[in-house]
């Protein structure tokens, strides 16, 4: 403050304390000058016209040289001058704002990884092909999946704050491997999977900690996908119904509660990934049908409400992880290819030329794995299956910057079916899961 003060009393056209000739000063209202007259300025608080000091003094700063008063070349380098204190001004202002909500709204890009996981407190259930979803208060609840060998209808918050998991109101139906989506209201919907029926779906709302059902979707699926658009409806794309894999897909309005057909994909897919673009479209890529591995990739456009083939992968793949990079490519990880070997191989898509491209490898191969965005650019990959099925605990980063792959601190568990979730703090949550037929209930982060 004090040098910006000093900056101002130095660079001001005319310098408090200095009269200002009969002048013309601008007038806001009518956008031309205006003649008033001259305003002496005194030190003490008040002028002899009864304004503040300051008021005077800022006035006089401001006012518009009459092309009388001063020779032109004269006016012209003070007007110069007095440009460049209103830019110089101005960028201070900014900087100033922006310090300001920094400050107020500190980033999780701040945070420094130090590459270590280390226990949270565990669950109530132990679980896996559950769902977990940031809510708007910082928690995560947990829904359904398999424990003790059955499908869950009981859900879980966990307090950031505490470390700790609480109970809270189970849903209308035991389900696993469904869909959970934060809507923009903060309810949670839930949809398919396998359950008593695998079409229903329903609304978690965090300001009660009760479910409540909610249109039914048109077709019965489980393994397909859920993306939030940006006009706030919900596309549900492909999967396995009670007849068969799925090319269908629908939208669900938040508005009314109601299901409504949209356009169907050109293929049936399951086990596929979705990605809503920067553009508004959403991405999907493979996914495996009848025993065939898919390496087509297809968008949506929500204005047509219809589906356009895009480049192939280079490879087919299921059971992978997309993930949405902040240069708005897609970094596609993992999978099982068509002779169902796993894979180490990475890839990316440009949205611009449709096109993908092939990455440096993962350091293990691996599926079922989790992939997270952290706040500095990198992406998290942990868990899964490895060679031979084995559960993996390890995890490694990908850096969009080099194109590479490093193995980054192991998981205290091995966990598959787990779930990451990214919270405010940076870190990175990962709970339940199962070594193959075993829930886990324990929880842990990456820090």
């Amino acid at each position: 403050m004090i040098m910006l003060t000093s900056f101002l009393e130095s660079h001001a056209v005319l310098r408090p304390g200095t009269a200002c000739p009969e002048t013309h000063w601008l007038s806001p209202e009518q956008g031309a000058a205006t003649p008033v007259r001259e305003q002496p300025t005194r030190r003490n608080r008040h002028t002899s016209s009864g304004e503040p000091a300051a008021t005077v003094q800022s006035r006089q700063a401001v006012c518009l040289l009459r092309a009388d008063v001063l020779p032109e070349k004269e006016r012209n380098i003070l007007m110069r001058k007095h440009m460049a204190f209103i830019l110089i001004l101005s960028v201070l202002m900014l900087l100033g704002m922006s310090g300001l909500v920094a400050s107020a709204h500190p980033s999780t890009n701040e945070y420094q990884y130090k590459g270590t996981w280390k226990a949270t407190g565990s669950m109530t259930t132990a679980r896996y092909l559950d769902t977990a979803t940031l809510l708007p208060n910082g928690q995560v609840l947990v829904a359904g999946g398999v424990g003790g060998y059955q499908i869950l209808a009981s859900a879980e918050l966990y307090n950031p704050r505490t470390g700790k998991w609480t109970a809270t109101g189970s849903m209308t139906t035991d389900r696993s491997g469904q869909t959970a989506t934060l809507l923009p209201n903060g309810k949670v919907l839930v949809a398919g999977g396998d359950s008593h029926s695998q079409a229903n779906a329903e609304l978690y709302d965090p300001a009660s900690g009760t479910w409540t059902a909610t249109g039914s979707m048109i077709t019965d699926r489980s393994g397909h996908t859920a993306t939030l658009l940006p006009n706030g409806q919900v596309l549900v794309a492909g999967g396995e119904g009670n007849h068969g894999f799925l090319a269908s897909a629908e939208l669900y309005n938040p508005r009314t509660g109601k299901w409504k057909a949209t356009g169907s994909m050109t293929t049936e897919r399951d086990a596929h990934t979705a990605t809503l673009l920067p553009n508004g479209k959403v991405l999907v890529a493979g996914g495996g049908i009848n025993g065939q591995v898919l390496s087509s990739a297809e968008l949506y456009d929500l204005r047509t409400g219809k589906w356009t083939a895009t480049g192939s992968m280079t490879t087919p793949r299921f059971y992978h992880t997309a993930t949405l990079l902040p240069n708005g490519e897609v970094l596609v990880a993992g999978g099982l290819d068509s002779n169902f070997n796993l894979l180490s191989s990475a890839e990316l898509y440009n949205p611009r030329t449709g096109k993908w491209t092939a990455i440096g490898s993962m350091t293990t191969v691996r599926w079922h794995h989790g992939a997270t965005l952290l706040p500095n650019g990198q992406v998290l990959v942990a868990g899964g299956l490895g060679t031979n099925n084995i559960s993996l605990a390890s995890a490694e980063l990908y850096n969009p910057g080099t194109g590479t792959w490093t193995a980054t601190g192991s998981m205290t568990t091995a966990r598959v079916y787990f779930t990451a979730t990214l919270l405010p703090t940076g870190k990175v949550l990962v709970a339940g899961g199962s070594p193959p037929g075993v829930g886990l209930a324990s929880a842990e982060l990456y820090t």
